[in-house]
């Protein structure tokens, strides 16, 4: 006979947290789903009535981590004061800090981004940025013909800073100076797509994990959008 499930208020964010901690502490390989169990205090059987596996527990993880970047840096746009370009500055700063302050969580959620999401992340940081970008065309401060592909071009720029402050291959002395440097960042590639003449031909369009999933959302409840 099948034993009683296990019932407990919230052990599913419990074991998450546990699971966020543990990769803090070791990265995302150096533990099992039974030592988050421990961590939590239940049974490894209590811990697969919520993931089938540890790497279902991972997946979970990475989901929530990637939809707190994308609220954290939707209300750092929300948040920002000045001229028009202060929000992406902000998104820039804000994307830069998180990966300084929160490595192996980036890392995670880095590693996640190169396959296809099992859910449809919402907010998600790349809807962030692109509706910035979108913002910025609309008010004017973007030209038109550079806005296809622009939030990539912004994201390539910003995650080059990330991985040379993780590679310990540029050093920058505080949090102030990071936040400067990002801002140096994003300032100089939307000055470059501002002077960016037309393309002829057009320029390739990038796609990500997420973009494809959007793509495919679209089309489920649009079939007449794909034909």
């Amino acid at each position: 006979m099948a034993g009683r499930p296990y019932h407990h208020g919230d052990l599913r964010n419990a074991l998450l947290d546990a699971a966020e901690a543990l990769i803090r502490d070791r990265g995302a390989d150096g533990w099992s789903l039974r030592e988050a169990s421990a961590q939590v205090g239940v049974s490894p059987s209590a811990a697969y009535h919520h993931f089938e596996s540890r790497d279902a527990l991972v997946d979970a993880l990475s989901d929530r981590v990637i939809a707190r970047l994308g609220e954290r840096l939707s209300d750092a746009a929300a948040t920002a004061h000045g001229g028009p370009q202060q929000p992406l500055i902000a998104v820039g700063r804000g994307y830069v800090r998180w990966a300084v302050e929160d490595p192996e969580l980036a890392r995670l959620a880095f590693a996640h981004g190169r396959t296809e999401p099992a859910t449809l992340i919402s907010p998600h940081p790349h809807d962030v940025l692109a509706a910035e970008l979108d913002r910025l065309a609309a008010a004017g401060g973007l030209p038109a013909s550079a806005r296809p592909g622009a939030e990539f071009v912004v994201w390539a720029a910003m995650h080059g800073l990330v991985m040379l402050l993780a590679d310990g291959l540029v050093r920058l002395d505080s949090p102030q100076a990071i936040d400067r440097e990002a801002e140096r960042i994003v300032r100089a590639v939307l000055t470059g797509l501002e002077a960016e003449p037309p393309p002829s031909p057009a320029w390739p369009v990038p796609r990500s994990a997420h973009s494809e999933t959007l793509t495919c959302h679209q089309a489920e409840r649009d079939p007449a959008s794909s034909r």
